[in-house]
């Protein structure tokens, strides 16, 4: 895929108008709500000029979501997970590798090692 996973896009398919609110909860992982009802109270508790200005600007600039960026909901959240903090989600990716890594090498070591039981087993069943 040539589209990039760690940028803002407008999503208008979830959006109201254009798309931004949409984009900025689907960028930073939190429900759609929120952000809407964040972005009018903000409005409204004074930062009328500057928020309606920075919505449009952020509409006139940002690209829009290409479809099927994402493979699965899973992929999703893995995606904003990295864009919120790559550093624990790259740990986590090698923790999960190397629990990987170990089960793998303890089935190694099983099917490897001499195992008079197994053994048995498949002799058994020749």
């Amino acid at each position: 895929m040539s589209a990039s996973r760690t940028k803002l896009y407008l999503d208008k398919q979830n959006g109201k108008w254009s798309g931004v609110c949409a984009g900025i909860a689907d960028y930073t992982g939190v429900d759609v709500m929120w952000v809407r009802i964040g972005a009018v109270v903000l409005t409204l508790l004074g930062g009328f000029p500057w928020t309606v200005i920075a919505y449009f600007m952020i509409a006139w600039m940002a690209p829009v979501k290409p479809y099927g960026l994402y493979e699965s909901p899973e992929d999703a959240k893995f995606w904003q997970r990295v864009r919120s903090n790559p550093k624990r989600t790259t740990h986590e990716v090698r923790s999960k590798f190397r629990d990987i890594d170990r089960r793998l090498a303890d089935i190694e070591m099983f099917y490897t090692s001499r195992n008079t039981r197994l053994a048995d087993e498949i002799d058994s069943l020749r």
